[in-house]
């Protein structure tokens, strides 16, 4: 039971994550490329990511 509460959790999070990036995306006008599809698979990674690619500008 607590096994998949967890579960559900991470995945709400990865969620909100990748709806995160993808509304700075289009507030911003940039391309998120595929860092929410990232995001969904590895969460906070896909963020860190896409924060990097912000940074470098590709």
């Amino acid at each position: 039971m607590k096994l998949r509460r967890l579960a559900r959790l991470t995945a709400i999070g990865h969620v909100a994550l990748a709806a995160g990036i993808a509304a700075h995306a289009r507030l911003t006008d940039r391309d998120a490329g595929n860092w929410p599809l990232v995001t969904l698979a590895t969460g906070i990674v896909g963020v860190v990511g896409y924060v990097r690619s912000l940074r470098t500008g590709s």
